[in-house]
C-alpha cells in the first residue's frame, strides 16, 4: 500500500489549499481514510476522516466548518479542501488508511501512512 500526499505550499492567512492523497494497493472506497498534521514541536494530531461504509466524515474541532474531506473512488484519491486558513494550520499534513470504523481519530488505528506535505500559512 502506498499513499502519496500532495498539494501543500505557502498561502496567506484566509486563503485556501486542496490536498490530495493518491492511494495504490488499497481502495479508498473500502477503507477509512484520514488526514493528520504535525506542527513543529508538537505531536501529530487528527484533522479529518471519511469512513468506507457510509462515507461519514469526522473533523477536529479546530478545523470544523473550514476543512472538507472527500474522496474520488474512480481516481482512488482522497482530498482535503482547506479554506479560511490560519497561521496555526501550519504543519506537515499526512494521509493514512485504516480498516476500522471506530476510534479513527487516533493514530493507532491507521496502518499505512503517506510521506506528508507541508502547508505553511503566513499571517
Amino acid at each position: 500500500v502506498q499513499l502519496q500526499a500532495s498539494g501543500g505550499g505557502l498561502v496567506q492567512a484566509g486563503g485556501s489549499l486542496r490536498l490530495s492523497c493518491a492511494a495504490s494497493g488499497r481502495a479508498v472506497s473500502s477503507y477509512t481514510m484520514g488526514w493528520f498534521r504535525q506542527a513543529p514541536g508538537k505531536e501529530r494530531e487528527f484533522v479529518a476522516a471519511i469512513t468506507w461504509n457510509l462515507g461519514s466524515t469526522y473533523y477536529a474541532d479546530s478545523v470544523k466548518g473550514r476543512f472538507t474531506i472527500s474522496r474520488d473512488n474512480a481516481q482512488n484519491t482522497v482530498y482535503l479542501q482547506m479554506n479560511s486558513l490560519k497561521a496555526e494550520d501550519t504543519a506537515v499534513y499526512s494521509c493514512a488508511t485504516s480498516p476500522y470504523l471506530v476510534g479513527i481519530t487516533t493514530t493507532g488505528k491507521y496502518d499505512y501512512w503517506g510521506q506528508g506535505t507541508l502547508v505553511t500559512v503566513s499571517s
